[in-house]
């Protein structure tokens, strides 16, 4: 009878192997999930719009079925480099003129500091929106003092005054991710959709099913009924997954459109400073979901001003 005898360095070396798979396994933490088939979105989404352009005459609808279904990916030049025939309105808004689009978005980016990625944003933002001939207007809200970055807060200011301009569906957005296929309507759906599940820096994986930020669709009526995002998360950390339960609190389920149209691509950018309380707003928060959020808002508006391509809202939070 052979016997074989593996030395020690062998043992390593399949450890060694067996780590790097481990390692460098693209979907290693990814979690399954549930989404919307490319052939049923548009039945999904909600058909809104503000009362200006509801009042609208010019008869033809825009069809969209194209732009679903062929759901090109853009995000290359020149599309990223600058504004392609520039019809944008004053103030970050557009909407077709050749027909009466059925859907009005309002985009809130919060921001403080990152001039290259907000210019990067709305270059290839405006090229993006304007080919799915939605009615859209991209706010940013810049928070102006030198306490810690408050991105929930912001989110709040910007749906509060989307909100007094009629827009029925609110796009809440980061400044570093840009989306790559052009079929994922910005809209809103039947339920709150979490947009950005599929991202490069996760390997086009989902970390976590929890997972509720980067770029969520959320009508404005359903953002008043859970009293909008916590005001007490300053720094990086712990809003998002309080507005997931938020949801959750009130029965709300949400949603995501398959891999293939969800395809996101994040910008370089410094981490912010974590919120060393994070872990304990997020477990008492259920204490606080009727009082704290756009019920307890507290700001002040230093400044609001319509640029070419977007409206700045300046606030000291």
């Amino acid at each position: 009878m052979i016997t074989f005898r593996l030395s020690n360095g062998v043992y390593a070396y399949v450890a060694y192997l067996v780590l790097m798979v481990y390692f460098l396994w693209p979907g290693r933490f990814a979690s399954w999930y549930d989404y919307i088939e490319g052939e049923n979105i548009y039945d999904q989404l909600i058909r809104k719009t503000t009362k200006n352009i509801s009042l609208m005459r010019n008869g033809l609808r825009c069809d969209y079925s194209e732009v679903i279904e062929e759901n090109l990916s853009i995000y290359r030049p020149p599309y990223t480099e600058d504004i392609i025939n520039n019809n944008v309105r004053l103030g970050g808004e557009y909407y077709p003129e050749d027909c009466l689009p059925s859907f009005s978005t309002a985009i809130i980016v919060p921001y403080r500091q990152r001039e290259r990625q907000l210019n990067q944003f709305l270059i290839y933002m405006h090229n993006y929106l304007r080919r799915q001939r939605i009615h859209y207007r991209i706010f940013v809200i810049e928070q102006y003092d030198p306490k810690p970055f408050n991105r929930a807060k912001l989110f709040n200011i910007g749906a509060l005054i989307a909100m007094r301009l009629d827009y029925p569906c609110l796009v809440l957005h980061d400044v570093d991710l840009m989306p790559m296929n052009l079929g994922h309507l910005y809209a809103c759906s039947r339920k709150p959709r979490h947009m950005c599940s599929s991202l490069d820096v996760f390997r086009y994986n989902l970390p976590y099913r929890e997972l509720f930020g980067g770029v969520v669709a959320i009508e404005s009526s359903v953002f008043l009924n859970i009293n909008g995002m916590s005001n007490m998360f300053s720094g990086w950390g712990g809003e998002d997954d309080d507005l997931y339960r938020r949801l959750q609190n009130k029965q709300i389920e949400i949603c995501r459109f398959s891999p293939s149209y969800s395809q996101y691509t994040m910008l370089q950018h410094r981490k912010e400073t974590p919120n060393k309380d994070r872990v304990a707003f997020l477990k008492n928060g259920k204490l606080r979901y009727n009082t704290d959020g756009l019920k307890s808002l507290v700001y002040k508006e230093v400044d609001f001003k319509l640029h070419n391509l977007f409206t700045h809202v300046l606030v000291e939070t």
